[in-house]
């Protein structure tokens, strides 16, 4: 989620990221028409907006329109923007972060939940997040944009329910990458790591990342999973399926062998 518009963008993945998931060994066992829809409405409402992004004042406008600003919330209106600024990015790297995520966490999470339940966990730990964030800053009058919130509760609740399936990172040095499958825990704890570290050292009146609603929409996430874990037995349910999604993992050929080619000296 990002504060302040296309005046300073911001997405799930920042570009200063050396490190970042791009897929999961995990194949659902239903469509996850949910989580497609998801990111069809987000896709189809940014290119919606395109042609003002360039235009600063009109796309301010704009967001002041359907974003949330935490002010208005705490003098008993605009609490729609709860929802409609979970529709809105800040720019197209804002916009593909966010949709990178969801790919990789929500089908999943759709899978266990149901495509319904899923929806409505979807809108409310995205509305948990933002009010996470007007807690913070309730006099904040700064738009507030993005679906990173409510896909950090996709994130928390993956954690509850899949901790060991396995993620692929890609890690890039300057110009050498790798990528390396990890479980799913240590990827999702480090990312709530750096959302809780970014909040302490941010300023809340300023634009840039809403750290407190990732993290606050992590949190909700997990506490909203709580109900389906314990339903399919809590530790015992880990035991039966390792912390995994019940299906075979996807295997992906080996990619880590295509290096920058070696050249010899003469």
């Amino acid at each position: 989620m990002t504060a302040g518009g296309a005046l300073d963008p911001a997405c799930a993945i920042d570009q200063r990221d050396l490190m970042f998931p791009i897929r999961d060994h995990n194949p659902s066992g239903r469509v996850a028409y949910v989580t497609y829809v998801l990111m069809a409405l987000n896709i189809g409402i940014f290119l919606s907006y395109v042609p003002i992004l360039s235009d600063d004042r009109a796309l301010y406008e704009f967001y002041n329109s359907y974003a949330l600003v935490p002010a208005r919330i705490g003098e008993g209106y605009g609490f729609e923007g709860l929802f409609t600024s979970m529709f809105l990015h800040g720019g197209w790297m804002h916009l593909a972060g966010n949709m990178l995520f969801l790919w990789i966490f929500g089908d999943n999470v759709e899978e266990e939940m149901g495509h319904f339940k899923y929806l409505l966990f979807y809108l409310a730990t995205g509305a948990a997040a933002g009010l996470t964030q007007v807690a913070i800053d309730p006099s904040s009058r700064i738009p507030m944009v993005g679906a990173s919130g409510a896909i950090a509760g996709v994130m928390g609740a993956y954690l509850l329910l899949f901790p060991k399936a396995k993620v692929d990172i890609l890690i890039i040095f300057i110009v050498f990458f790798r990528i390396f499958p990890i479980p799913a825990w240590i990827m999702l704890m480090l990312w709530f790591g750096m959302q809780f570290l970014g909040g302490l050292g941010s300023d809340p009146t300023a634009g840039g990342t809403a750290f407190w609603a990732h993290a606050g929409g992590f949190v909700a996430g997990l506490i909203g999973a709580l109900p389906f874990w314990l339903k399919r037995g809590g530790v015992t349910f880990w035991q039966r399926t390792d912390g995994h999604p019940p299906h075979p993992e996807t295997k992906y050929p080996r990619i880590n062998s295509s290096r920058i080619p070696k050249v010899k000296r003469r």
